[in-house]
């Protein structure tokens, strides 16, 4: 296992080694892992070019880092616990040793369809075990996974298997989603029509719906386990082989291949898990994201099977079928460590306290948040009612670009700080600039937040599109990776998330972070949740728009409640980041991993309807209710 982080000195110890002798901090690391051959270089990195390589030469199976590493001694420990849509349905469990089993048996089924090393294999499933089966065959032959949230459209599916140019498809008859059914075959038979790279779509059986079928192409997988065999040998990788390609959207609407390989991302995953949730050895680990986005990767599948960690996968939503299953799921499986996000927490927030207050959780050490900046509301909530006021919590900052954690409190480690993500991860090196790449030294500054040296963790390209990876995280500031992100340091030196630099705001010459005033909004007792912008202004230059999202809003009381909440955050920041307009909407845009889509809102002030394609938002329907709210006003 990797070495875990147990004290504060210990942190800064560790730190300021991995600071002195990043090479040699993180060759320390991988020490712990088993390699059919060491690495010929630990390190060789440009960030003008930009090239990052980390331990070069070096041979391994990332499965076999999580099968063979652990069979002796975790062989009979659970791996897996799948908690399904309906709670009435049996929850599925895998040992380790039953676990191992479905993947080479999968893997066989993969080598039976022609697929080989290097080959890209598209994974289009609900939250089931066999997504993670899946990926894991995928590893374990050398395949290289893109797993795509199996929410998107037909056409945003297309694109990224033709862009990757995958030859199988894994997909379902359907998937559960709290009350509904969805046709995930049909949607994937529409994909295929434009994706002739494909020459097979194994298919999972979940609904057992009336699907149509394709005797040439489609396969079922529960037929195909059957015929293969259960013995597969690992495939022999260099550390520098890529791992998966997991799309996300661009701000132009064109999905980026992030692409991660094997060595780093494992060495890092593994790391971050250990250190950021202190989980130890019989440990229950519970995070509530979906696998189709890097959170699932990194936090639900390879970093805590790394570490021979018991994960629980859910194939559900947070309010169904009451706002009490996450609860429920802790105390049922007596979890540890939870994770999940800021929005599942506001929406549950908003409920009531009636679905809480029965459940003591007592199993519960770590709680944590990921996807945006939780605000400070959320977050008191979530230690109050949820953590019983005796779990630290993790607001962790990262992205799907950076492969795992970068800025985080280490669980009980770390004094946290409602709002910061505190202090960065040993080997992380952030560096905050002005706008013209100069560096901002000390605390109490605000600015662009850039990394400066790397991590094993980093991306190392976008698929088929290095110019593009070289353009967005490298070409805005020489020599360093810009992460689009905004960030204030403290008096205490932590870090506050301020939002997406293209989200802050410039009013009169201030800059104010959007997720700042929207804390501040959100505080209101009547706010759920809010987006804010900036538009053009005459004077300002900027100013500040709120699209404000209630629980409730007393009869004729519009106006009224629109004061309250500018003086809020008059109070709370001041009078300058006040909201000069403000409207009341029934929801916002968000993607399906929660991130609200204020490039979206943007348009809409701006009168600009080319939203791009809006069928993978979450509720693509709201768009046209807020535009037609807002050419109301």
């Amino acid at each position: 296992m990797v070495p875990k982080i147990t004290s504060l000195s210990g942190y800064l110890h560790e730190y300021q080694r991995s600071i002195a002798n990043p090479t040699g901090f993180w060759a320390n690391i991988a020490e712990t892992f088993f390699w059919r051959k060491k690495w010929d270089n630990i390190l060789s990195w440009d960030f003008h070019k930009p090239k990052v390589e980390w331990f070069k030469g070096g041979k391994l199976n990332i499965t076999e880092n999580i099968f063979e590493r652990h069979l002796f001694q975790r062989g009979e420990q659970t791996a897996l616990i799948w908690e399904p849509n309906n709670p009435n349905e049996a929850t599925r469990k895998y040992t380790y040793e039953e676990l191992f089993l479905e993947v080479k048996s999968f893997a066989n089924v993969l080598r039976n369809h022609a697929v080989k090393k290097g080959d890209r294999v598209a994974i289009y499933l609900p939250m089931v075990p066999e997504l993670t089966i899946a990926m894991l065959a995928c590893a374990r032959i050398g395949a290289i996974h893109s797993v795509i949230f199996a929410g998107f459209s037909s056409n945003a599916l297309a694109e990224r298997i033709q862009d990757a140019e995958a030859k199988v498809l894994i997909t379902s008859d359907g998937g559960f989603r709290g009350d509904k059914i969805i046709n995930l075959k049909d949607t994937a038979d529409e994909a295929l029509a434009k994706c002739p790279t494909v020459d097979s779509n194994i298919v999972v059986k979940r609904t057992s719906q009336n699907i149509q079928w394709n005797n040439k192409i489609d396969f079922w997988w529960h037929d195909e386990m059957d015929k293969a065999c259960e013995d597969a040998p690992s495939e022999v990788m260099d550390a520098e082989d890529p791992l998966f390609i997991l799309y996300t959207s661009g701000s132009t609407g064109q999905p980026k291949g992030v692409l991660h390989t094997i060595g780093g991302y494992m060495i890092y995953t593994a790391y971050t898990f250990r250190n950021v949730f202190q989980y130890s050895s019989g440990d229950v680990y519970f995070c509530a994201a979906d696998i189709g986005w890097i959170t699932g990767h990194s936090y639900i599948v390879y970093g805590p099977l790394l570490e021979g960690a018991t994960t629980v996968m859910f194939e559900g939503t947070p309010l169904y079928p009451t706002p009490s299953r996450y609860w429920e799921i802790i105390n049922k499986h007596e979890v540890n460590q939870f994770y999940t996000s800021p929005t599942a927490l506001r929406s549950l927030m908003s409920k009531g306290q009636e679905w809480i207050e029965k459940f003591n959780m007592p199993s519960l050490r770590v709680l944590g948040t990921v996807g945006e900046p939780i605000n400070e509301e959320a977050w008191h909530w979530y230690h109050d009612h949820v953590g019983g006021n005796k779990c630290p919590i993790v607001d962790t900052w990262w992205q799907t670009e950076t492969g795992g954690m970068m800025i985080s409190p280490l669980a009980g480690v770390i004094p946290t700080k409602p709002a910061f993500a505190t202090l960065p991860l040993p080997g992380i090196q952030p560096l905050i600039v002005d706008n013209e790449g100069d560096k901002l030294c000390g605390n109490s500054v605000e600015g662009n937040l850039c990394i400066k040296f790397p991590w094993p963790g980093i991306a190392r390209t976008l698929w088929n599109n290095h110019d593009r990876y070289s353009d967005v995280y490298f070409g805005k500031y020489k020599g360093l990776f810009y992460t689009g992100d905004g960030v204030r340091r403290d008096e205490d030196g932590y870090y506050r998330i301020l939002g997406r630099m293209d989200d802050v705001i410039n009013v009169s010459g201030h800059r104010l972070g959007t997720a700042e005033i929207e804390n501040a909004i959100n505080e209101h007792p009547l706010v759920t949740e809010s987006a804010v912008i900036g538009y053009k202004h005459e004077i300002k230059g900027k100013a500040i728009f709120a699209f404000v999202v209630c629980n409730h809003i007393p009869e004729g009381a519009d106006d009224e409640l629109k004061n309250s909440i500018g003086k809020g955050v008059s109070m709370m920041i001041s009078a300058i980041a006040r909201p000069d307009k403000i409207l009341f909407v029934e929801g916002l845009p968000k993607t399906r991993s929660g991130k609200i889509m204020r490039r979206i809102l943007r348009k809409i002030v701006e009168n600009n309807g080319d939203y791009g394609d809006i069928s993978t938002l979450l509720n693509p329907d709201i768009v046209e209710q807020i535009e037609i709210q807002y050419k109301d006003i």
